[in-house]
């Protein structure tokens, strides 16, 4: 699949992010350890993983992050979505296509989260 590595410059440093082509809400790159790892789409509902998430998000009500710290909890596992800046101030400076072949988070981890 298409992604999209983005360099931004920010006041703690640079920070190349990996994002969806078109981003939506819906759509997510998810880290392990600091590296794209695994991809989320909650509509993609063919996948049993993409399945589960959305229930433990929209269902739930829950946000993206949320949903990870406690599948991290569980698993002992390190699962986040890239946060280019806390402090808003972010100045892109260069962005090129990438393929990546993600995978979706693996079901054992999702089975029973919350």
């Amino acid at each position: 699949m298409t992604f999209l590595a983005t360099t931004y410059r920010t006041l703690s440093g640079t920070k190349e992010v990996i994002e969806t082509l078109e981003k939506k809400a819906t759509q997510w790159v998810v880290y392990k350890d600091n590296k794209p790892s695994y991809f989320v789409d909650f509509y993609d509902l063919e996948k049993e993983s993409n399945a589960m998430m959305n229930s433990l998000v929209l269902c739930t009500k829950r946000s993206m992050q949320e949903v990870l710290e406690i599948i991290n909890k569980k698993n002992n596992i390190n699962l986040s979505v890239p946060v280019v800046s806390r402090l808003g101030y972010k100045k892109l400076v260069k962005s090129k296509k990438i393929e990546l072949d993600l995978e979706p988070i693996p079901e054992k981890w999702l089975a029973y989260s919350l």
